[in-house]
């Protein structure tokens, strides 16, 4: 098991790589919230109508997909080993909103 967490991910790692992919991050534009249970679980936003900045703790009023897991399946998928579809697919992640933008998400994340 990693020492990685959710927090970790929302404050450093998913900031830098949508950074990094500015150009194709903002094409997707789109308000995603992450609802991440457990011990440093917590609520995201991450605003892709913006060109910086992405990431922000906190629910977001105008979310267009909305994503609800658990800390250790979120992490699990953030490091390739658990697939985002059979995530979905067994209940370990819930989508709400649109799920195209979901689809968009996985490839950019």
């Amino acid at each position: 098991m990693s020492d990685l967490t959710a927090t970790q991910i929302f404050n450093e790692d998913l900031p830098a790589k949508l950074e990094k992919n500015a150009d194709s991050v903002t094409k997707v534009n789109a308000v995603y919230q992450f609802n991440i249970s457990g011990d440093n679980g917590g609520t995201w936003t991450v605003d892709l109508t913006k060109d910086s900045d992405f990431v922000s703790e906190g629910a977001s009023d105008d979310a267009d997909c909305t994503v609800t897991m658990k800390e250790d399946d979120f992490i699990a998928m953030w490091d390739g080993s658990l697939p985002g579809t059979q995530a979905f697919m067994t209940g370990k992640l819930k989508i709400a909103g649109d799920m195209g933008l979901a689809m968009k998400l996985q490839k950019i994340i």
